[in-house]
């Protein structure tokens, strides 16, 4: 029986991924750097901040990583300006009338997914949120969601995650929770074939709603 949505945020609860590799791509050519969109989505998008740096610029000491990090976040909460993905609202809506419970599991950096979730105005919505950067691994490693069923006290068979990342997917899918692709920015023949049970735009697409309701 179906207990909980877990959702991720950048890509999920809001399109973000066209800023964030604007910015990156900024911040990493003034090192010298330079990215394309399939750069992005391969090396960056989904991943968490300290193997992203480590990975691009390995010749940075470990404090210079993390302020660089720190600074290509502080852009993009200086540049962002968020709307929930279509028809977010109306799910969460729809969650909260069946008693759900709605947590947040993501990669992104602690002020990041703060900022984010006061920007959609969403915070109530979530009793729980679990970040990869707090716990020893990040996604694509399966421990975000297993912390996430650990604190709720849920069977992966009990929750349903939403995702927009090959490394999202690929954490929730190890833990053997049902996964619902958002194909906000990545290929949704992809998002499938990592174990996506079903793909969608966003969240008003009719199928998603009709797929829910038979989980409960």
């Amino acid at each position: 029986m179906l207990k909980a949505l877990l959702f991720d945020i950048d890509g999920t609860l809001v399109e973000t991924d066209t800023l964030h590799y604007e910015i990156w791509r900024k911040v990493l050519a003034e090192k010298g750097i330079e990215i394309d969109g399939a750069a992005y989505k391969r090396r960056i998008s989904g991943r968490l901040n300290p193997n992203i740096v480590k990975d691009l610029l390995p010749h940075l000491s470990l404090e210079q990583q993390t302020a660089f990090a720190e600074h290509k976040e502080a852009v993009f909460r200086e540049q962002a300006a968020l709307e929930p993905l279509d028809g977010l609202l109306d799910c969460l809506s729809w969650a909260s009338d069946r008693h759900l419970i709605r947590a947040v599991v993501s990669n992104a950096p602690k002020e990041n997914a703060e900022f984010m979730l006061k920007s959609l105005n969403v915070t109530d919505a979530f009793s729980l949120v679990v970040l990869g950067g707090e716990l020893p691994h990040g996604k694509p490693h399966p421990l975000p969601y297993q912390e996430a069923l650990r604190l709720l006290n849920l069977l992966p068979e009990e929750a349903i995650a939403f995702e927009d990342s090959p490394s999202g997917i690929q954490s929730a899918v190890a833990v053997g929770i049902a996964v619902v692709g958002i194909a906000s920015s990545h290929d949704p023949a992809e998002l499938k074939k990592l174990g996506a049970a079903i793909v969608v735009k966003d969240f008003a697409d009719l199928s998603l709603m009709e797929w829910l309701s038979q989980k409960c």
